[in-house]
């Protein structure tokens, strides 16, 4: 995308000037999901199955669409969905007749009628299936599971190596698809938080070799200025991304801690002038960060090395590695899989055999990073040993903390600073000190957008809604009130925050207030954790407002929580089911039950970090 339309229709195309602004606006803009289902629709016309103001419905699959193919997908966060769409623009393309689903949806009963089939999942905490997809694991694990005999498949994994269980979901579907008679046409592909490069991978491979075994129809002819050749398609003018970010200007940066404050949270006014960029409530915003000079001098210092000198890194001959280590290169996680790499690299044997006990290494890493490796188990390692040893530097994913409708080419944020001493180091987070500390207003940042389909507002403007947010968890739950109150939504919105002092900690309090008193919020409670001897939280709020909160739930209110995966949104689930159970008069069975079909009909979303 630029800033400046690009000319794709020439001027002696048989279009009125209009048109032909129209058509240049829509594919300068085009992303490359765009861009491949465009592809697909036009060849689609250009087959003759369709033509303009010809009558309704669907245009023609590109190649007929004679080979059925079933995309099945486990998503908590939208990359697995967003993937799964992609898989079908591009098997759609090469002759497949496809169709998405989601896990939540899906029956076991009617994958065994599927003749190929491509899964995608993503490993949700240490190990667990994502919140939607949670009823068909157990389905397919369970000991009847119906048999898969003649299905071919392959499966692509979602994950983040910084976790003990590594694309457990991908391991166990990839096996348990075997298991029960399913043949795999293409090897498991698990994806790190990286995952474009391997997803391509997968994607066209396994592609390729399902178009061997079903032999779809020929696709037709594409569209000039889309390409042709391998499945995954590359419109001609990309789209801000995560390999392509916006560079976005800081327009205001402010701490919303009071003095006296345990915490510093800042609030992030983001501008997105200039690129045609628009987002919705419930989405997050992608940042681009940079390790801290002190981290990488300290680095430098640990390794004996000089960052001065020059490394090939990718497609670069010669690149500064004190550059490389300040915006590529992550010097903070640390794994089982970097430990490995690492104590071969330089013989450490007692540290080669930790890195085997996947559980020691998530003890011994907790609070260390790359410096603290160093220090621990020296190396006379050379910079260029480095770059193929460090992961990549990742983009952080934060809840945007705003409605566009309410701010015109701007994006908040809510940014809770991690900043603690550990191993006798001050230890940062890396992109919420680099937001805090570095991108000054004024200055320059990348940026992209992220969207969670699983997390939206209701569609229809009446539904009443509940938030539970504590902490930075209360940054959508700005979004949503800012967008019910520009749009005029008549539903009800009720509220539940918290933090550790009223005086201190209130984020946003003058807005809630004022959103209060003009009945935009409908209720508002509050649990400040530190302001009395005993300790109280969201959910003890929630408690106490269970029949009210019931009643709620009854006329089909949605339930949203955003926060703190570990503790917080376990024990909000937990007082929800509880609820459910006690003033909905129903059984244990029937409240978890109640609960999830509430997932399934995404009535209750989940942010959670």
């Amino acid at each position: 995308m630029s800033n400046t339309p690009n000319q794709f229709i020439p001027a002696d195309a048989p279009f009125a000037p209009e048109q032909a602004a129209a058509l240049n606006a829509v594919l300068g803009s085009a992303n490359a999901q765009q861009a491949t289902w465009l592809k697909g629709f036009f060849a689609g016309l250009v087959a003759g199955e369709q033509g303009f103001g010809h009558g309704a419905g669907a245009p023609a699959a590109a190649a007929g669409g004679s080979a059925p193919l079933t995309i099945l997908f486990g998503s908590e966060s939208g990359n697995a969905e967003g993937l799964a769409d992609r898989v079908k623009d591009s098997a759609s393309a090469e002759g497949f007749k496809c169709k998405v689903v989601d896990m939540a949806d899906a029956k076991l009963a009617d994958l065994a009628k599927a003749e190929n089939l491509l899964v995608l999942v993503s490993t949700w905490g240490e190990g667990e299936p994502p919140s939607r997809a949670s009823d068909f694991y157990d389905a397919i694990m369970a000991e009847k599971a119906v048999k898969l005999d003649g299905v071919n498949f392959s499966v692509l994994g979602l994950g983040d190596s910084s976790y003990t269980q590594f694309n457990q979901m991908a391991k166990e579907f990839d096996k348990r698809l075997e298991d029960l008679g399913g043949t795999r046409i293409y090897d498991r592909v698990e994806c790190d938080v990286d995952f474009e490069g391997p997803y391509v991978g997968w994607a066209n491979g396994a592609i390729a070799k399902l178009k061997e075994i079903a032999k779809p129809a020929a696709a037709a002819a594409p569209v000039v200025g889309f390409g042709s050749g391998p499945a995954i398609l590359t419109p001609v003018a990309p789209a801000y991304s995560k390999a392509n970010p916006f560079q976005a200007e800081m327009l205001k940066s402010i701490n919303l801690n009071g003095t006296g404050s345990a915490k510093e949270t800042i609030h992030a006014e983001i501008s997105l002038e200039g690129s045609g960029l628009t987002y919705e409530p419930g989405d997050a915003l992608g940042v681009i960060p940079e390790n801290a000079p002190d981290l990488v001098e300290a680095f430098l210092e640990a390794a004996k090395l000089d960052g001065r000198e020059n490394v090939s890194f990718k497609d670069e001959l010669s690149v500064p590695f004190g550059d490389l280590l300040r915006k590529q290169l992550d010097l903070r996680t640390i794994n089982s899989v970097i430990l490995k790499k690492y104590a071969k690299a330089c013989d450490h044997k007692e540290l080669l055999k930790m890195s085997e006990d996947r559980e020691k290494v998530k003890d011994w890493a907790w609070g260390r990073d790359i410096v603290d490796l160093v220090k621990e188990y020296p190396s006379s390692l050379r910079a260029g040993d480095w770059v193929s040893l460090l992961r990549p530097l990742s983009p952080r994913l934060y809840s945007i903390a705003s409605a566009i409708s309410a701010h015109p080419n701007e994006v908040h944020l809510t940014v809770g600073a991690v900043r603690y001493e550990a191993f006798g180091r001050q230890k940062k987070g890396v992109c919420s000190t680099f937001i805090a500390d570095a991108w000054k207003e004024g200055t320059k940042a990348g940026v992209y957008f992220h969207s969670n389909k699983n997390f939206k507002l209701p569609a229809d403007p009446a539904t009443p809604i509940i938030m539970v947010g504590p902490g930075t968890g209360i940054a959508p739950f700005r979004a949503f009130v800012e967008e019910r109150a520009a749009t005029g939504a008549k539903g009800e919105n009720w509220l539940f925050f918290g933090d550790q002092r009223y005086t201190y900690d209130f984020l946003y309090q003058t807005e809630w207030q004022d959103y209060l008193k003009k009945g935009v919020l409908t209720k508002l409670d509050l649990a400040f954790s530190r302001d009395q001897p005993e300790k109280i939280y969201v959910q003890d709020r929630m408690r106490e407002n269970g029949a009210e909160l019931w009643e709620w739930l009854d006329k089909g209110a949605y339930f949203y929580v955003c926060g703190d995966a570990t503790r917080m949104a376990k024990d909000v689930n937990q007082a929800l089911i509880d609820i459910v159970q006690e003033h909905g008069k129903k059984s244990e069975e029937d409240a978890i039950a109640y609960v999830k079909q509430m997932t399934k009909e995404r009535r209750y979303g989940r942010d959670v970090y």
